[in-house]
């Protein structure tokens, strides 16, 4: 940032707001403004203090500060129109801070948690060599001690009176963050206004959550930079909801919620129940039709039927949704988040078909939706969080842009992290199973369809037409395709088949919702105490064993077996019709009249 910027910065005061800037609002008598540095009117957030933010977010007396001795020197004997040994100690004076960064251990709702708070008065937040240091040793802390990690950034980027010392502070903390990765620590980056440059390009981008607040100024370049380096205006691409819907935080949370939103993401994170390792399933039961492949097809598809946050909101209530691939946008035909089932902490994902809603496009997922999914594969991997997906789509959306933005490969590397997953993996057909938009949230440990749901390569009505030309004969077609959960468990495609109410989910919700949670806990205590490298052989064990020719074989002896029954039994009825006999009490014999 500039020098002029860094002089207005250290002197900004934040305690002295008469009105709001962006609606004009009176705030000396303003509740939310005293305790929040809102704007209780519009909504628009102020900047904080590191002291006031560490209030707003932890326990009462529960933040103990470390590595608070670390003090800036001058190693470039740097001069602007100011010595830089002068600019440090008329900043130290300002706000009362050694440096830019406040470090610490808390408690927050109870969870103690490594924090790294920026304090952007203290030379615009900028990153020198102690500001480096100091997030470095709060990383290691955390690794060392197995505690979660929350940095709240506030910074105009580095600081340049430091020269490539401050440029690979970079380095640096985007390394200690990697090795707090590595260490399965949980570590939630906070984007503050503004956030920008060489802390925003580096660890700020760790997270394996990333929040931001609304409004907030967030972006490599400052808009400045932009302006006289590129010679063009940001207007959006700098802000928290620019980001938010391209792929790149998780959520805006309002600063009035943001304590609340980290304390229940850390209580998901850490929930580790014990689960019962055996239940007795809830049979189908046998009085019931058997209904024809299209019947189901039509049930399947029907568009009351519950979907993916229906199940969500009834089986994990505490559900928090995160957003984004953070590579080019977030689909919202693939939601995803961290839930509790049974009180054990879980990453859940699933097609979404939105009872209609355009942007959700029937669960039609693009390429950014199953990057999404397979980012979260890679947060359960880190956390070791078991891995629930929901499947209900009728195949990957196939329109402008998703070949150009790669949705077979995509599809493929969903695929393939399912595979090498160390958690226990949980899939659910709860829906339309459509070929490989399906089966790249479906290579699980436990492959479930509810009693009512198809999974097929291909639609029926695509196969009409491809067979036929003739899409009117998809119901005919429905039948050979063998697509139903019946068929499907007959061939180990699928593990289990979950029951629901007479006539379907969409009869009763709730009732289904409860049958479909008995099924999950019964599975998911089978497998959560497994080894992961248990798990991985058995998942490549179970599907290196479909399509071969055992398989087949069993399922058309089976096949043989009943049409030669029946013909058997034909004869028999037309013989007794043709010969007069009767039987002896035992009914073992034909007795012919003499």
């Amino acid at each position: 940032m500039s020098q002029a910027e860094q002089q207005a910065a250290s002197t900004a005061v934040t305690d002295v707001a008469p009105q709001c800037p962006k609606c004009g609002a009176d705030l000396s008598n303003d509740e939310t403004y005293a305790r929040y540095r809102v704007c209780g009117a519009c909504g628009h957030h102020f900047t904080l203090s590191a002291d006031e933010r560490i209030r707003l977010l932890v326990d009462p007396g529960s933040f103990q500060e470390f590595n608070r001795h670390l003090v800036s020197v001058d190693p470039l004997v740097f001069s602007d129109r100011l010595p830089y040994r002068k600019r440090i100690l008329q900043a130290r004076e300002q706000t009362g801070l050694r440096e830019a960064v406040v470090t610490g251990i808390a408690r927050i709702r109870g969870h103690e948690v490594v924090l790294a708070v920026l304090d952007f008065r203290f030379l615009g937040g900028s990153m020198g060599s102690v500001v480096g240091e100091k997030i470095t040793l709060a990383f290691e802390r955390a690794a060392e001690r197995r505690l979660p990690i929350i940095t709240v950034a506030a910074s105009g980027g580095a600081r340049m009176q430091e020269g490539i010392l401050s440029l690979v502070q970079m380095a640096k903390t985007t390394a200690a963050a990697k090795r707090a990765h590595d260490s399965n620590v949980p570590y939630i980056s906070v984007l503050t206004h503004p956030t920008t440059g060489g802390i925003y390009a580096s660890f700020a981008n760790q997270g394996d959550i990333i929040l931001a607040e609304p409004g907030a100024l967030i972006g490599f370049a400052g808009p400045r930079v932009v302006k006289e380096t590129a010679h063009t205006e940001p207007v959006r691409s700098h802000s928290a909801e620019f980001l938010l819907e391209h792929g790149f935080v998780d959520q805006v949370v309002d600063r009035r919620r943001l304590r609340d939103t980290i304390a229940l993401i850390l209580r998901l994170l850490q929930a580790r129940a014990e689960l019962p390792e055996r239940t007795t399933a809830s049979p189908i039961p046998q009085e019931r039709p058997t209904r024809r492949a299209w019947e189901v097809v039509q049930l399947a598809r029907r568009p009351d039927r519950p979907t993916t946050l229906d199940y969500i909101r009834r089986i994990s209530p505490q559900f928090v949704e995160l957003h984004g691939d953070r590579l080019y946008g977030d689909d919202p035909a693939i939601v995803g988040g961290i839930g509790e089932i049974a009180g054990h902490g879980v990453i859940i994902i699933g097609h979404e078909r939105g009872h209609g809603d355009p942007i959700r496009r029937n669960g039609q997922a693009l390429p950014e939706g199953y990057r999404k999914a397979i980012r979260l594969f890679a947060l359960a991997s880190r956390l070791r969080l078991p891995v629930l997906t929901f499947i209900d789509t009728p195949g990957a959306y196939l329109g402008e842009g998703a070949e150009e933005r790669g949705i077979a490969s995509a599809i493929s590397e969903s695929i393939a992290a399912m595979t090498l997953l160390p958690v226990p993996t949980i899939a659910v057909i709860i829906g339309e199973g459509g070929s490989g938009g399906a089966l790249a949230l479906a290579v699980a440990d436990r492959v479930l369809m509810q009693e009512h749901t198809i999974y097929s390569v291909i639609s029926p009505e695509g196969a009409a037409a491809i067979l036929y030309r003739d899409a009117a004969r998809a119901p005919e077609v429905a039948e050979s395709l063998k697509i139903t959960a019946a068929d499907l468990k007959r061939f180990d495609v699928i593990d289990d088949i979950v029951p629901e109410p007479e006539g379907g989910a969409h009869r009763d919700p709730d009732y289904a919702a409860a049958l479909l949670l008995d099924a999950i806990v019964r599975h998911l205590g089978q497998l959560v105490d497994q080894p992961p490298e248990r798990l991985i052989r058995e998942r490549w064990r179970k599907f290196r064993r479909m399509g071969q020719t055992n398989t087949y074989l069993r399922e058309l002896v089976t096949q043989e077996v009943s049409e030669l029954s029946a013909l058997v039994s034909r004869t028999f009825g037309s013989l007794r019709e043709r010969l007069p006999f009767t039987h002896d009490d035992t009914e073992e014999h034909l007795v012919t009249p003499s």
